[in-house]
């Protein structure tokens, strides 16, 4: 796994849902249950804003399925709905080409990026750190994982285990997040003197850092206010690839 990654001169580890993709980590269950839409949306509401964890979310998830989410529905899922935000594709390809190590780091389920990369919605990236929750087995080739995000802190062991893999200085790591459940990821990189980007910054995540002294570097795409909704055509109108320049300049390139 990450002992066997390529060499890279810099990292850009990144959260997924409603950060890059405007899409949430349930969607896939509320397309093909949509009657559990309004409990999905209050315990994606409460994790995020970090009422409740991420284990108690998917034990709560768990219980409301009433069976668990076949391959065949995965699939059904991204055929009709799979999206990134405008640009991110391109993004991907450009820190290929720049030898910077892109890494979705996610509670997002291992199952959506097993089969949206083999059904080649999403190119191959070189390392995906997501929630086990939904995992098919022997949906991919060449899926690789450092850790399962169970957690929310998680995500920053991720990020640390293949900085030490790459033997990448903090200085040469960029951290992006939307939500509050991006918070402890964001403290451990701020702790660490890394790089912060809140994309598409929700109220939650700029609550936490407020009250924890954590300065977000840069915010991209829109900023939302307390209470206010989301707005999915805004959102799709944001450039990703606008973020290079930053990057660049970020972890001085």
């Amino acid at each position: 796994m990450s002992e066997n990654l390529p060499q890279f001169q810099a990292m850009v580890s990144t959260d997924w849902s409603e950060c890059l993709s405007p899409n949430g980590p349930f969607d896939p269950i509320t397309f093909n249950y949509p009657e559990l839409e309004p409990d999905l949306g209050r315990v994606f509401r409460e994790y995020t804003s970090n009422v409740i964890s991420l284990t108690q979310a998917t034990t709560l998830i768990e219980k409301l399925l009433p069976e668990p989410l076949t391959q065949e529905q995965m699939d059904a899922y991204l055929d009709a709905s799979f999206k990134t935000y405008m640009g991110v594709p391109n993004l991907i390809e450009w820190c290929a080409s720049r030898g910077i190590l892109f890494m979705i780091n996610t509670t997002g389920t291992q199952g959506y990026f097993q089969r949206a990369i083999a059904k080649s919605l999403l190119a191959p990236v070189p390392t995906i750190s997501a929630n086990p929750m939904i995992r098919f087995p022997h949906a991919s080739d060449g899926l690789r994982y450092v850790h399962e995000v169970r957690e929310i802190a998680d995500k920053p062991r991720s990020t640390e285990a293949v900085m030490g893999a790459l033997n990448l200085p903090s200085s040469k790591v960029l951290l992006m997040g939307d939500s509050g459940g991006d918070g402890p990821h964001f403290e451990w990189g701020a702790s660490r003197g890394m790089f912060l980007v809140g994309s598409m910054t929700k109220h939650s995540l700029a609550t936490y850092c407020r009250s924890r002294d954590i300065a977000i570097g840069r915010h991209f795409g829109l900023v939302y206010g307390p209470e206010e909704k989301r707005d999915p055509e805004r959102e799709m109108k944001v450039d990703f690839m606008e973020l290079a320049r930053l990057i660049e300049d970020a972890l001085d390139l």
